[in-house]
């Protein structure tokens, strides 16, 4: 073989040998970074997260021992696959990701391997906040997207401190998420129950006029807005009015058992 035909030959073979070295880095690197969040994914979740969890928490605590497990697993993960941003202040605490991680894992408890994957943004702002696009201040919202949930910390704390009122920011606004994250064509597309969604949209179509036309409603007024607040207002009264929903309204609270593979009547009896 003359000089002429070696000198391409080795060009190639040294082309070929740093595409498959760079491609190999790539690939290791990749799999190193992974590596370090799934370990971070995995690990248990620490003392002080506990301590959290099980001060305000009252889901948590009314859970078996078995259950508290998977969800501090469950919470740990979704933890963990999320960035918390801070708006008007410094830095989000520790208790901040605990419970709005824990709220979340509360209403997808039911649903095995939901993590809300098309929102890993969360956003945090002390109070209510004026919104440029609807000129109004908002205590939450949800950005399908943008793949971001916005919620309002002291609105949040609102809703957990009085577990009766049916009125419940975190739990509305994951609701909400839930709903998006159901028709996202992702790994997590189409998780809930089309018979039971079906059911919803029936006794949606019933209830809502009722409440449009000021018809007294065991809802408040909010619900009537459109069948997304009317879903998100519905997840408020199911998990802190069990008792008064199942008794006003069964067939609803029937179907919502059926989409979120919960019922609360059984766990707080």
């Amino acid at each position: 073989m003359n000089a002429i035909v070696i000198v391409p030959v080795v060009v190639l073979l040294l082309v070929l040998i740093f595409g498959v070295y760079s491609i190999s880095h790539d690939v290791f690197s990749y799999m190193y970074d992974n590596g370090k969040q799934f370990v971070k994914r995995q690990a248990r979740l620490s003392v002080s997260h506990e301590e959290i969890l099980g001060k305000y928490s009252a889901y948590y605590n009314s859970l078996g021992v078995a259950d508290r497990e998977i969800f501090k697993k469950r919470l740990q993960k979704f933890m963990y696959s999320k960035t918390f941003i801070p708006r008007g202040f410094a830095e989000v605490t520790d208790e901040m990701k605990v419970l709005i991680s824990a709220s979340a894992i509360q209403l997808t408890f039911g649903l095995p391997f939901l993590y809300l994957a098309n929102f890993n943004r969360i956003l945090i702002y002390p109070d209510s906040y004026y919104s440029r696009i609807t000129k109004l201040y908002h205590a939450g919202e949800v950005n399908p997207r943008m793949g971001v949930i916005v919620l309002s910390w002291k609105a949040f704390v609102d809703g957990y401190a009085d577990l009766t009122d049916s009125f419940n920011v975190g739990l509305h606004e994951m609701a909400h998420a839930i709903h998006f994250e159901n028709r996202i064509r992702n790994e997590e597309y189409d998780f809930l129950d089309r018979r039971a969604l079906y059911q919803l949209e029936l006794i949606t179509a019933r209830e809502l006029p009722k409440i449009q036309s000021g018809e007294p409603h065991f809802f408040r007024s909010y619900a009537g807005t459109n069948q997304y607040e009317f879903f998100a207002v519905a997840l408020e009264y199911f998990f802190e009015n069990p008792v008064g929903f199942k008794a006003a309204l069964p067939d609803l609270y029937d179907a919502l058992v059926r989409l979120l593979r919960q019922d609360l009547m059984s766990l707080y009896s």
